[in-house]
């Protein structure tokens, strides 16, 4: 054998060693829990034959615990980029057959080199994680590495999109690098994220949780809203990521994306016409408007089990990407909360980061009133909506259906807070508070000495009502731009957003911000 055919054939043995990771026993363990292997991962989520590894060969350096005898090249993550419907992506798998996917150094530093090219080419960052968490072999370096990542994850933020896909353990320091990111994707019953485990929590306050009590999907997607979408497979959360890939623009210097649509702008919303029921306090499903609405009533809702009285999602109208937010009567009547506030929040301000501009529908009763609210600090949670709104600057178009009552209504992407094109149904009642509440603060005493106090009250409830439940007083201030019929909400949406997509909009000079965390 020649020298330079020995040298192409230790090319291929290192190759090969990396392709092979932790070995086909290794392998076949992965996935007898239901897990592809991270090279899996990457062909399901990239075009076919698109990805180009970056760093196969990277090694650790750890010469402690005897880690010098058990290199593999890689060092336990596969890095690199490909496209996704013919978009260049930046992408990490970890691989949980090296290692356990520990991250140590050279791990972290790969992970590093792969943020600092997405953001040097403006290009959407992706990171499927399946980690047993920090090397402890490799100690305080491998700390350094998460921070890298962590100060990496900080500075594109709002710069690229970044979606975490945790496929799953992803604990200790791990998790607050998805925590960062703009969007969590779980995988059911295979996926955990927590900061501290069962066994530690256990020793510490003596309580029992299981890992999936703790840190599943399920737990994040229903109670502390951590995850986005929940998949119930490895393929499942891979197709996800593709689609919401589709929705977004690769940074903050492009327009958000045009799909031509044969679903024409003109078409009317008949459905809408009877959507309010005629009693106020009936509740309805909002998601209908939504569907509508929009294109090929395809619309991708974000953290659909976690405060489910407010709606966040992405749509297309005319073919144009956008971000629709929505009260839902169907649960606590539409009320904003502090979960519903800080959810919409943070969707208000991702739309705002990447030029998505926002649809709006309104039908909110007030804040959710209650001891807890006030004491869990609703006063400035609920606050970071209203500085959301008012900090976009995006188009902004607000469909007002049925209730806008209070502060509530001020925050709800109103005219008062730059709502570019506001409209009203015929349905819509905007107003400081409900008839029957009104009535009672301002006319106690006259009900107090009517002869009939209970007929006055019903009198006084209904001149409240012709003044107050409807939208004209509104329109005749100039608050609304129009009031329409429901079925020509796609018409008027889909026409204003076509006049509003060169908007620009100046704001002070300023470092950033100081929004109510």
């Amino acid at each position: 054998m020649s020298a330079d055919d020995a040298r192409v054939e230790e090319l291929r043995r290192r190759k090969a060693q990396a392709i092979a990771g932790g070995g086909q026993a290794r392998v076949s363990a992965q996935h007898s829990k239901g897990k592809l292997t991270a090279r899996e991962r990457l062909d399901l989520l990239l075009d076919d034959g698109s990805f180009m590894e970056v760093d196969p060969l990277v090694e650790h350096r750890c010469r402690d615990f005897d880690m010098d005898r058990n290199v593999i090249p890689g060092d336990g993550v596969v890095c690199g980029h490909g496209t996704i419907g013919g978009k260049i992506v930046y992408c990490f798998a970890q691989d949980f057959t090296v290692y356990g996917g520990s991250l140590g150094e050279m791990h972290g530093l790969k992970i590093c080199k792969i943020l600092d090219m997405a953001l040097k080419t403006g290009s959407p960052v992706i990171g499927l994680n399946d980690s047993g968490g920090a090397r402890i072999q490799e100690g305080v370096a491998s700390l350094g590495s998460y921070a890298e990542i962590f100060f990496r994850n900080v500075r594109a933020s709002g710069v690229i999109p970044q979606i975490s896909v945790i496929m799953g353990p992803c604990a200790g320091g791990a998790v607050y690098s998805p925590a960062i990111t703009d969007f969590v994707i779980m995988v059911d019953g295979t996926s955990h994220m927590f900061i501290t485990g069962p066994e530690v929590i256990k020793t510490v306050t003596n309580e029992e949780v299981s890992f999936e009590d703790l840190g599943g999907a399920s737990t994040h997607a229903t109670k502390s809203g951590v995850t986005h979408f929940t998949a119930v497979d490895d393929e499942e959360a891979l197709e996800l990521t593709r689609e919401l890939i589709s929705m977004l623009p690769s940074n903050n210097l492009q327009k958000a994306p045009v799909l031509p649509t044969r679903d024409s702008i003109d078409r009317t919303c008949d459905k809408l016409q009877s959507l309010v029921p005629d009693n106020p306090k009936e509740p309805y499903d909002i998601i209908v408007a939504i569907e509508e609405t929009v294109d090929d009533g395809a619309f991708l809702e974000v953290q659909s089990e976690y405060a489910m009285n407010i709606v966040v999602g992405f749509a297309r109208l005319g073919g144009h990407t956008i971000g629709v937010v929505a009260n839902q009567p169907n649960f606590l009547a539409g009320c904003l909360d502090i979960d519903a506030s800080i959810k919409a929040a943070r969707f208000v301000r991702f739309c705002d980061s990447f030029n998505i501009p926002l649809l709006t529908f309104v039908d909110v009763p007030g804040f959710l009133p209650g001891a807890s609210q006030e004491w869990g600090g609703t006063l400035f949670r609920s606050a970071k909506l209203l500085y959301a709104y008012a900090e976009a600057t995006v188009p902004k178009l607000t469909v007002i259906t049925r209730k806008a009552y209070g502060g509530a209504y001020d925050v709800m992407s109103s005219k008062h807070i730059r709502g570019d094109y506001n409209v009203a149904w015929p349905s819509a009642q905007l107003a400081v508070m409900g008839a029957e509440g009104a009535v009672q603060i301002i006319h106690r005493r006259r009900i107090a000495s009517s002869g009939n106090p209970e007929q006055e009250r019903e009198r006084l409830v209904d001149d409240y009502e012709d003044t107050f439940a409807n939208p004209y007083r509104a329109a005749s201030l100039g608050y609304l731009d129009d009031v329409i019929q429901p079925s020509e909400t796609r018409s008027v949406m889909a026409k204003a957003l076509g006049a509003l997509l060169e908007k620009e909009e100046v704001r002070p000079a300023r470092k950033h911000g100081n929004i109510p965390l």
